[in-house]
């Protein structure tokens, strides 16, 4: 499983935790996460997040 950081905020997605509170089951892969997924801190989109340790 990976993570995944917003550029803009720092604010880290881990694939294996999940984003419960969104409704995000843990598990799901980053590619997995609807188009529309924004930030839960800044509001940018998936596309300003890139893959980290």
């Amino acid at each position: 499983m990976k993570k995944y950081v917003c550029d803009p905020c720092g604010w880290i997605y881990d694939e294996e935790k999940g984003e419960p509170d969104m409704g995000i089951a843990p598990g799901t892969k980053f590619e997995d996460l609807p188009e529309d997924f924004l930030c839960p801190v800044c509001g940018v989109g998936k596309e300003f997040f890139s893959e980290t340790e």
